[in-house]
């Protein structure tokens, strides 16, 4: 089912799941504000129900809202690169609620450049749990092709319209990449950034923007 913008935020602020386009995939996600938890995300996925969701939200002040101890190379890295597909990885604060945080108390946290998703959040004046709208093992749809009309119609999750192919409107004005190509993601928790996924944001990039180089070795 294909629902405009105002139908979708009374989906996610009645706690149901969404998909809709983000800077990078076709994303489906639920508000964290109006959701008890991501179990919604996992059953449409067919995946491990225990594997944390990264959070997209409205602005860099989230970092002080639901991360805690959060290091100065973090906040540059948010300066340098939000919006935009960057998931910085902080140690959770007592704000994000049970069932969102990682088993070792992080949660991800991401300021998407897409004007869609941006105000989806702002409008359900929530955080959005998202991960891309396909089922696991299954590559992402890119937000400039349609979304994936298969996936959503088996698990029966009500896609946004955009009125055309992905989210046409970039928060800073700079291009969407055409790849379906996840953020970058950052772990932020210890004493140097460690790089846990690659994205269209390079490791020397953030390197050179945040003043630190990234560790090899867990943290502890």
């Amino acid at each position: 089912m294909v629902i405009g913008m105002e139908q979708a935020v009374e989906v996610l602020r009645s706690g149901g799941p969404l998909i809709f386009p983000t800077d990078t995939v076709w994303g489906i996600g639920v508000a964290v504000e109006h959701c008890a938890g991501t179990a919604a995300l996992a059953q449409a996925k067919g995946r491990d129900a225990g594997k944390p969701i990264a959070w997209l939200v409205a602005d860099a002040s989230a970092l002080d809202a639901y991360g805690c101890e959060v290091p100065a190379y973090a906040r540059r890295l948010a300066d340098a690169f939000w919006p935009g597909a960057l998931t910085l990885v902080v140690k959770a604060s007592p704000a994000v609620p049970w069932g969102y945080a990682s088993a070792d108390g992080t949660i991800g946290l991401r300021m998407p450049d897409s004007a869609c998703a941006l105000a989806l959040a702002q409008a359900a004046e929530s955080p959005l749990a998202a991960t891309s709208a396909n089922l696991a093992g299954h590559p992402a749809r890119s937000v400039q092709d349609a979304p994936d009309e298969e996936f959503a119609a088996s698990c029966g999750v009500p896609v946004l319209d955009v009125r055309g192919p992905g989210d046409a409107v970039a928060a800073s004005g700079r291009p969407h990449a055409a790849a379906a190509v996840a953020s970058a993601v950052v772990d932020c928790v210890g004493a140097v950034p460690r790089l846990l996924r690659a994205g269209t944001i390079t490791a020397s990039e953030m390197q050179g923007a945040c003043g630190a180089s990234f560790g090899d070795a867990p943290r502890l």
